[in-house]
């Protein structure tokens, strides 16, 4: 099992993060190889995106169902691999600091099972983290770009 947590410090009110976060076509553009999403229904979406796997470049297809909404605060959900042998959960946790500033945190663990698991969570080791990273990075930007419109 390899999990990464990134929290950021983003200056808008948390309803503002709170809009964004609880509509998975917002944040699904944002995954970095992200090639595509399909709602399912109201809580899941087929997401398929590129993953560097050393030299080789794999097409992942991961189903993700949304656990629980919290609103304001928190958005839970589970992956399972359509096409790979691998599961996860997370999580996107906004906390108010303030009337205009939010801590946003972002949880993922994922796992590998099957005959190649052991390389693919050494790979995943390096890249869930690093993804991680980049995900609340692009997922910042953009919420520093939105306009409030409730506060």
């Amino acid at each position: 099992m390899t999990s990464a947590k990134n929290e950021v410090i983003i200056n808008q009110p948390i309803a503002v993060i709170w809009d964004f976060v609880k509509e998975m076509d917002n944040w699904a553009p944002l995954v970095p190889g992200y090639i595509s999403h399909e709602k399912v229904n109201e809580r899941q979406s087929q997401w398929t995106f590129r993953e560097d796997v050393g030299i080789l470049k794999k097409k992942v297809t991961m189903l993700i169902t949304i656990k629980e909404w919290i609103e304001p605060t928190k958005v839970t959900f589970d992956l399972k691999g359509i096409n790979e042998n691998m599961t996860g959960k997370g999580y996107f946790l906004a906390e108010a600091l303030d009337k205009n500033k939010t801590k946003m945190s972002g949880y993922l663990e994922m796992t590998a099972e099957g005959p190649l698991a052991g390389i693919i969570n050494a790979v995943l080791k390096t890249s869930v983290p690093k993804k991680g990273e980049e995900m609340t990075a692009a997922i910042s930007a953009k919420l520093m770009e939105l306009k409030p419109t409730r506060l």
